[in-house]
């Protein structure tokens, strides 16, 4: 018998979540029900992936927020690996920062391993049926996004709202690994693999 992919596979539905968010809340999937389009990403706040592609994430997230496409941000990195990947200083970034996407905290790390999150960042598209239509990174550069020379998140958006198939539905995601509880930094799943 096959095992499952470690990361959730095209056309899967979106795993539920029910998470502490930055804004004092929490959050699940039902109160997403009324967004067309949801985009879930596993980001944080040290890694210079993320930190170096966040800006172009903010001009996406406000291109297509009009369209009704809803961008959530989880940190799962374990704050015992990573102490500035905290829910402390998770609130003081979105303070500082303004980020338009809400930010929640997944401290169990059940929720990055219900959607197989291998990096910061990591992104899954949802259509309105919350089935999965595109996962992998963002851009092409995501730490020096001046050199980048395509960004496959907005096609994949494009594609969604155009209701065409994506056209490149994966690529693999390019980041810091997601830093697991108890164990060292660059530790990654034994079932966690390129996505394409």
């Amino acid at each position: 018998m096959n095992q499952a992919p470690f990361t959730l596979p095209l056309g899967a539905t979106a795993p539920d979540f029910d998470l502490p968010a930055t804004d004092g809340r929490r959050y699940a999937l039902a109160d997403f029900a009324d967004d067309p389009v949801l985009v879930v990403f596993f980001t944080c706040n040290h890694c210079p992936y993320v930190i170096g592609s966040d800006e172009v994430t903010r001009a996406t997230a406000l291109k297509y927020a009009p369209q009704g496409v809803r961008f959530v941000g989880i940190n799962a990195n374990a704050a015992s690996t990573k102490p500035e990947d905290s829910f402390e200083r998770m609130v003081a970034r979105m303070a500082e920062h303004g980020f338009p996407w809400l930010y929640l905290h997944d401290e169990s790390q059940q929720t990055a391993l219900a959607y197989g999150a291998l990096k910061t960042p990591h992104f899954f598209v949802f259509d309105g049926e919350r089935k999965l239509v595109y996962t992998g990174r963002g851009v092409d550069q995501p730490r020096d996004t001046s050199k980048m020379t395509v960004n496959d998140l907005e096609n994949a958006l494009d594609d969604v709202l155009a209701g065409r198939p994506v056209a490149t539905p994966l690529t693999n995601p390019i980041g810091c690994n997601v830093k697991w509880e108890g164990m060292p930094a660059h530790w990654m799943p034994a079932e966690a693999c390129d996505l394409v």
